[in-house]
């Protein structure tokens, strides 16, 4: 009883130790939040003071304010860039996902010809970089008159490479058996994706929508070359619009970048579980 009772304090010794390194090594990821929030509620003369404290002391809305300002100076209101932005993020995170997971259960459970060579085609396409595409997909959008459409930064983000291999491999794992007890009795295959297999896809639908609304949401680069009209403007080309003007000011990008970062945490917040299961179980664990 007395080796038991070791082994197990030793064991307890050990996992506190492993706690403790979690603990500081989440406090570390969470640092640059944290700045980001303390730095929002700033007054003007501690953005600016040096060496720059972290913490701040006096602390105020007047950034908030100073955003108000900034964004009035200008023919478009704030709050149409985060609509702008809310409706480009939720349609291509709605689009990504029904295609990937549509494209990915017919190629796993209906095996379609050439299905193995299209998926070996997919794979292929994660190798090039976004730059290489970046001339076709801008020489695409033109041809088909979507500059300065909402579309012109959903469509070329619609079909990713990695979202696709992303929802095949947990299709992968799906059961076979239970899409054969369906077709016997008489489901029709896309009724049989929506009401059997679908339902069970929750972690990986959950992992590919944070992904692709992180994406989406952060995107300058898009919504810089496709868009040339104020009023279609995103959030992040808004706040670089801020900053890089005559009335830009620091205490206002710092409130828009917090701005502009709550919708990330808090989609991520209410989809941490179903993304760590997504990990365990889609095969794309290391």
């Amino acid at each position: 009883m007395k080796n038991i009772s070791k082994e197990k304090m030793k064991s307890y010794r050990n996992w506190f130790f492993v706690y403790i390194l979690i603990a500081v090594l989440v406090a570390f990821c969470l640092l640059p939040i944290v700045y980001m929030i303390n730095t929002a509620f700033k007054p003007l003369y501690e953005l600016y003071i040096f060496p720059p404290e972290f913490f701040v002391k006096n602390p105020t809305l007047q950034n908030f304010s100073d955003l108000l300002l900034a964004v009035s100076s200008t023919s478009v209101s704030y709050l149409r860039y985060i609509f702008n932005s809310l409706v480009v993020s939720c349609i291509t995170v709605f689009v990504t996902a029904t295609i990937s997971s549509m494209g990915g259960y017919a190629v796993v459970k209906l095996k379609p010809p050439g299905g193995k060579v299209f998926f070996k085609i997919v794979i292929a396409a994660l190798m090039f970089p976004a730059q290489v595409t970046t001339i076709p997909r801008y020489l695409i959008i033109v041809n088909l008159g979507l500059v300065n459409n909402y579309l012109a930064l959903i469509l070329p983000v619609a079909s990713s490479a990695y979202y696709f291999f992303l929802m095949k491999q947990f299709i992968d794992q799906f059961p076979d058996t239970l899409i054969e007890a369906a077709r016997i009795d008489g489901c029709g295959e896309f009724k049989t994706f929506l009401k059997i297999v679908m339902p069970s896809l929750a972690p990986a639908w959950a992992t590919l929508m944070v992904f692709s609304f992180v994406a989406s949401w952060n995107d300058y680069f898009s919504a810089l070359i496709y868009i040339n009209d104020d009023v279609m403007k995103t959030l992040p080309l808004a706040i670089n619009t801020i900053s890089g003007s005559g009335f830009g000011r620091a205490g206002a990008v710092s409130a828009s970048a917090m701005i502009m970062t709550l919708p990330i945490v808090i989609v991520f917040i209410f989809s941490q579980r179903k993304i760590m299961q997504t990990m365990v179980y889609s095969g794309i664990k290391g």
